[in-house]
């Protein structure tokens, strides 16, 4: 019995992340991320509980890649539609701008095939990870509706931007970039001290500056991961 507890989390996570594409289709986007949040959480849980019950089989890893293109590829890049088309600016090509969403499932889709065919498993990814560009898409979201950053609002005030961004944190899901995961295989801080002191740091960012905080998270783990790429 022990051995389904992974696979019932990612179901769970999979039902959070469908649940959230319903409330973006009604444009309630503030509840949306909240359930995208709660896949995220999911998500390490069940890789989490896998390592901790060594819980692992095959229907597990094609089941979690599953759940992952409905919560990180399609929710994030149906939340990222709707942020374009209610931001301002590129009247001109706003109707061709609209589509630019369509490279988060694409690549997330690609990100994920290529983890599950990759034998060479480590402690890094290739790339950014699928739910790290989830993160990075909610937690502008979640700066503009509870903190307090003009920058944040400014940004979501422009398609070109949003667009720009799209972009550029889609291709670096499919780029080779080592990036360090949050894999713990067990919860002692010895061979974990990278994760442990990034979260604590993360901690202590957003208990400084609140939610405004968040889309600077994943910048800095894109920063952290490729300076430790470089100096290893």
């Amino acid at each position: 019995m022990k051995k389904q507890i992974p696979n019932l989390l990612t179901l769970l996570n999979l039902v959070s992340g469908f649940i959230s594409i319903i409330l973006i289709m009604h444009g309630n986007l503030r509840l949306a991320v909240w359930f995208i949040s709660v896949s995220l959480l999911l998500d390490f849980a069940d890789g989490l509980a896998a390592r901790l019950l060594n819980a692992y089989s095959d229907m597990g890893l094609q089941l979690d890649s599953l759940a992952d293109i409905v919560s990180f590829g399609v929710a994030p890049g149906l939340l990222m539609y709707r942020l374009i088309n209610s931001a301002g600016g590129a009247d001109s090509i706003a109707g061709y701008l609209q589509y630019v969403p369509v490279l988060i499932p694409a690549f997330s889709a690609i990100r994920l095939a290529r983890f599950n065919i990759d034998n060479a498993r480590s402690d890094q990814f290739r790339g950014l990870p699928a739910p790290g560009n989830a993160f990075f898409i909610i937690s502008l979201v979640f700066a503009s509706e509870y903190g307090n950053s003009p920058l944040i609002k400014n940004l979501l005030g422009s398609r070109l931007i949003l667009c720009s961004l799209t972009a550029i944190f889609s291709t670096l899901m499919i780029t080779t970039i080592p990036m360090f995961s949050f894999k713990f295989r067990h919860l002692r801080f010895k061979g974990n001290e990278l994760r442990i002191v990034f979260l604590g740091s993360c901690i202590i960012l957003i208990a400084g500056a609140g939610f405004s905080s968040l889309p600077l998270i994943i910048i800095l783990y894109i920063i952290v991961s490729i300076i430790m790429a470089i100096i290893s």
